[in-house]
C-alpha cells in the first residue's frame, strides 16, 4: 500500500513538473507582454503599451496576416489534396502504391534546411522565385504528408462492407463518399488539417529561404525583430496567437471526439 502511494505521488509530480516544463515560459512571456520595462525588471509593473505599439508595427501586422493567409490557404490544399491522395490509396491497387505511400515519410523525416534549400533552388530552376507563392507551394509540399498519414490512419480503422452495403442500395460512387466514407474519416480529416495549420504557420526555415524583403511571414519576421533587438511588441503578438490558437483547440474538441462522434 505505502509503495502504491508513493509511486502515485512520483507520477502526479511527474505531470506536474512536465506540465510546468510545456507551459511555464509560455506564462512568463505573456506576464512580461505586460510589463512596462523593455528589460523585464521586476517586480511586475503592468501595462498595456506594448499592445497599443503592436498595432503600430506594420511589418508585424503585415507578416502575421501573410501567416494566417498562407497557413489558411495551405491547409485547405493539403486538406483536400491530402484526404483524396489517402481515399486513392486506400480504394485501389496500382503500380508503384507501395514506392509511393513509403516516399511519404522522408519529407517528415528529412531536416528542413536540406527541404528549404532544395525547394530554393527548384523554385529558381522553374521561374517561380522566392515569394508568397513560392512559400505557398513549400508549406503545401511540406502539409501534404501530414495529412495523408493521419487520415490513412483513420481509414485503417473503416468497415469496407459500409461502402459496399451502400452500392447495393443503389448509391453511386459521390454518394458512397460523401454520406459514408467521409463522415467516417472526418477526425482524421480535421486533424490533417490541423497538423497542415501547425506545419505552415510554425514553419520558420521555409520561409527563411523562400520570403522577400517586404513579403515575410510572422517566423521570419521575429527572427529578424530579435537579431535587430527584441522588444515586448513580440511577447504581445505571441501572446495574441497562443490564446486564439488555444480558444479554437478548445471549441474544436467541444464539438468533435476524435472517436468519431460529433
Amino acid at each position: 500500500m505505502a509503495t502504491t502511494r508513493i509511486l502515485e505521488w512520483l507520477g502526479r509530480c511527474y505531470i506536474v513538473l512536465l506540465l510546468g516544463f510545456l507551459y511555464l515560459p509560455i506564462i512568463i512571456m505573456a506576464l512580461m507582454s505586460f510589463n512596462a520595462s523593455p528589460f523585464y525588471q521586476l517586480p511586475l509593473e503592468w501595462t498595456t503599451d506594448w499592445y497599443a505599439s503592436l498595432w503600430q508595427n506594420g511589418q508585424l501586422i503585415a507578416a502575421t496576416w501573410n501567416s494566417i493567409e498562407i497557413a489558411v490557404i495551405t491547409t485547405v490544399i493539403a486538406t483536400v489534396l491530402g484526404s483524396a491522395a489517402s481515399l486513392a490509396l486506400y480504394r485501389y491497387d496500382f503500380p508503384g502504391k507501395k514506392v509511393l505511400q513509403a516516399l511519404l515519410f522522408p519529407p517528415i523525416a528529412i531536416p528542413w534546411l536540406i527541404t528549404g534549400t532544395a525547394m530554393l533552388i527548384f523554385f529558381f530552376g522553374i521561374g517561380i522565385g522566392r515569394g508568397l507563392v513560392a512559400i505557398l507551394l513549400g508549406h503545401v509540399a511540406l502539409a501534404l504528408p501530414y495529412v495523408i498519414v493521419v487520415v490513412s490512419a483513420r481509414l485503417q480503422t473503416f468497415a469496407p462492407e459500409l461502402e459496399e452495403a451502400a452500392r447495393s442500395l443503389g448509391a453511386n460512387q459521390w454518394q458512397v463518399t460523401n454520406r459514408v466514407t467521409l463522415p467516417w474519416i472526418m477526425p482524421g480529416v480535421i486533424a490533417g488539417g490541423l497538423f497542415a495549420f501547425a506545419v505552415s504557420f510554425d514553419q520558420f526555415v521555409v520561409s527563411y529561404f523562400l520570403s522577400t524583403p517586404g513579403q515575410t511571414t510572422l517566423p521570419v519576421e521575429i527572427y529578424a525583430a530579435i537579431r535587430k533587438g527584441f522588444t515586448p511588441e513580440i511577447n504581445a503578438v505571441s501572446t495574441i496567437i497562443i490564446v486564439v490558437s488555444m480558444a479554437l483547440m478548445l471549441l474544436t474538441a467541444r464539438f468533435f471526439k476524435f472517436g468519431g462522434e460529433k
